[in-house]
């Protein structure tokens, strides 16, 4: 790809190649089989949740919809990063075409923000069925979904999109060895001649305000209602609103945690070994697609009996 004087188009490669695992090469193979194991998991439970719920008359209900679109998000992750990791594992397919790469960036981040704020959302669902049960009929609606639906996305599309346009108008002078195992926007930026000081800044700052603000509001909405479960009388109410709400709140802070952890060892990175974040990386696009279905659904007593009616159906 060669580069015009007026900058539109600054790039002298068409293609990248994604190094995984630079100092610990051995790792490839000892790890595809439980990363396989987890996508395959990832993909049916997903799979089985969204056809449960779109078959299931009982379950067209606001905070199954939630959970579609959940289970939607999770699906398109994987399918964006998982499969290409396990081919350069397997057959040594580490090339990526330029437009490619920041096509799976700009889907990583999108649909990682579009996560975060369904989390949120589902947050606030469960916050007004256990602090205001008797108003939820009135304020989670089908309508309501439709709007927190169209939120999710025109914030998430919207505040995403500078991030690909700021690293595809970098000049890379031929240098092509990404040392990821996907098209993480630091790691592509980090092969430009230019100053990517502003792909810094607007990756921190747009990271931290729309993770920082639904991990806060998250928060809040669980604090809110762990104060409302405690002051329930009725026996076995706390225990099992605990139980739903503790199982959600411990998940939506392991896929917080572990972000955490991925930008820690990248301001660490002379501490830590660089495969760190990479495997970090990787496996924060699958442990929590594999963990939600199950988590949020088959935990939940509907769904485990919608399950249970369609496989009766099908024999």
């Amino acid at each position: 790809m060669t580069s015009h004087q007026n900058g539109t188009i600054s790039s002298e490669v068409s293609d990248f190649l994604l190094n995984c695992f630079v100092r610990s090469h051995t790792w490839q193979l000892s790890f595809s089989l439980p990363l396989s194991l987890l996508f395959f998991l990832a993909m049916g439970a997903n799979g089985v949740l969204l056809i449960t719920i779109w078959l299931e008359a009982s379950l067209h209900e606001p905070m199954y919809y939630l959970l579609s679109i959940l289970s939607l998000l999770d699906i398109v992750l994987c399918l964006t990063v998982i499969p290409k990791v396990l081919a350069i594992f397997w057959f040594e397919l580490k090339s990526i075409s330029f437009y490619a790469c920041f096509l799976q960036m700009y889907i990583m981040n999108c649909f990682l923000a579009m996560e975060s704020c369904t989390f949120m959302v589902m947050a606030y669902d469960r916050y007004v069925a256990i602090c205001h049960p008797l108003r939820y009929p009135s304020i989670i609606t089908d309508q309501f979904v439709v709007k927190a639906a169209i939120f999710i996305l025109a914030r998430n599309v919207i505040s995403t999109v500078p991030i690909p346009i700021l690293s595809s108008r970098l000049h890379y002078c031929g240098r092509k060895v990404i040392e990821n195992c996907i098209c993480a926007n630091m790691s592509v930026s980090r092969l430009s001649c230019n100053d990517v000081t502003i792909n810094r800044l607007y990756q921190f700052a747009g990271g931290w305000t729309l993770l920082g603000s639904d991990l806060i509001l998250i928060f809040l909405s669980y604090t809110l209602i762990l104060r409302a479960v405690l002051s329930l009388k009725a026996e076995g109410a706390v225990a099992k609103a605990l139980s739903t709400c503790g199982s959600h709140f411990i998940l939506i802070l392991f896929f917080s945690t572990i972000l955490l952890v991925f930008v820690l060892t990248h301001v660490v990175k002379k501490k830590v070994s660089p495969d760190v974040p990479v495997l970090l990386n990787v496996l924060h696009h699958v442990i929590p697609a594999a963990l939600n279905p199950i988590v949020y659904g088959v935990r939940t007593q509907e769904i485990k009996q919608g399950i249970q009616r369609l496989l009766k159906k099908g024999w």
